[in-house]
């Protein structure tokens, strides 16, 4: 990984430093991260996306398989999975660094339709691979232009474009082409995972799920498992539980609140669900959560 990626990244960083870690930008779909400690374990569904590391460590869990990224390696995530991270590796004289680039499907579609065809890979929703040279130098560039704000409206476009253009081109094309390819398994699930993201406190009915993929209920059932790792219920009843700790964490909700606001109808079953999924209880959580802030301050 080339050092000038590094210097661009701890540059821009630093200047726009962020209580959290996390420095947003100018550019839609990048965000910088920077951590000067290791970190505690960190719950999320996240969208498609591309996470670029350029100095440190970080563990990243998905179901059983558990991954670990090292300076010069990318985490790609092909689908909307929930995934349990923690930084492993970052101290002050050495700060953990990361890129985290949101695949635009848009602009993989485009792209998809000008080269050359390929075969699809077999779906691995989460995998790591060293970083692509021509990749590292397209998101150089385009860091660079963050010094240049006049220049991001004309420039940015045709930046991405070409960042995609790279992934798509390197050990990561295969596995990112599905999102780009109409009617694709991995798009037609991704209807339903929106439609699930827009209603996840509600009672969801399989065959509207189906309906959305445009698939039998008995085959939306194996491909979004297939795609996500998760049936539907387990996909929904994730993502209310990560909703659920977000609201107390940030929003300061208290446990019925956050309970009932995610689609809970009984405490107790929440509570039972988030000690499984979490590991302990949500009080237990939020009073531990509310002691490291305390240690922090």
């Amino acid at each position: 990984m080339s050092e000038n990626l590094l210097d661009a990244t701890r540059r821009y960083t630093e200047a726009h430093a962020s209580a959290n870690g996390v420095t947003s930008t100018p550019i839609h779909g990048l965000t910088l991260i920077r951590e000067t400690s290791s970190s505690e374990l960190q719950y999320a569904i996240n969208k498609p996306l591309i996470a670029l590391v350029l100095q440190g460590g970080k563990r990243v869990t998905m179901g059983s398989e558990t991954l670990e990224l090292t300076a010069g390696e990318s985490l790609l995530i092909t689908a909307d999975v929930p995934t349990v991270s923690q930084i492993t590796k970052a101290t002050v004289a050495a700060p953990y660094f990361s890129i985290i680039i949101d695949l635009d499907p848009t602009v993989i579609d485009g792209l998809v339709c000008e080269m050359r065809a390929e075969p699809l890979a077999a779906n691995v929703p989460i995998r790591v691979d060293p970083t692509d040279a021509e990749v590292g130098d397209a998101v150089l560039r385009l860091i660079r232009l963050l010094d240049r704000p006049d220049s991001l409206p004309i420039l940015q476009t045709q930046l991405i474009r070409e960042l995609h253009f790279w992934l798509l081109s390197g050990r990561h094309g295969a596995a990112i082409r599905s999102l780009g390819v109409a009617e694709s398994h991995a798009q037609r699930v991704a209807r339903a995972v929106t439609l699930i993201r827009k209603n996840y406190s509600k009672p969801l009915r399989i065959e509207r799920l189906a309906e959305a993929a445009s698939m039998s209920p008995a085959s939306f059932h194996e491909h979004f498992k297939a795609v996500t790792s998760l049936t539907p219920l387990q996909f929904q009843k994730q993502l209310r539980l990560i909703e659920a700790r977000r609201m107390m964490l940030s929003d300061g909700a208290i446990i019925s609140n956050a309970c009932y606001a995610v689609g809970y109808e009984s405490i107790p079953h929440f509570t039972r669900e988030y000690g499984r999924f979490f590991g302990e209880s949500p009080a237990r959580d939020m009073k531990a959560a509310k002691a490291r802030v305390q240690l922090e301050a």
